[in-house]
């Protein structure tokens, strides 16, 4: 993929449904624009484009202690 391309039509909606696959699958914002070579607010854009539920922010969070 070129860095920097307009990317439109069929091109724009396969690299959105890989994007969410991958983030769904665990993968996060920041590694998916480094491995696109594309920016972080491209891919966000991508993934809410796509109807991806968008996770919070902080990792992962622990289960509560037991009391």
């Amino acid at each position: 993929m070129d860095k920097g391309k307009r990317l439109t039509g069929p091109a724009r909606d396969k690299l959105a449904g890989e994007l969410k696959t991958a983030y769904e699958s665990g993968a996060s914002i920041r590694a998916l624009a480094q491995d696109t070579g594309r920016s972080y607010g491209f891919v966000h854009c991508l993934l809410t484009e796509a109807g991806t539920t968008l996770r919070r922010r902080g990792g992962a969070t622990r289960a509560p202690l037991p009391h």
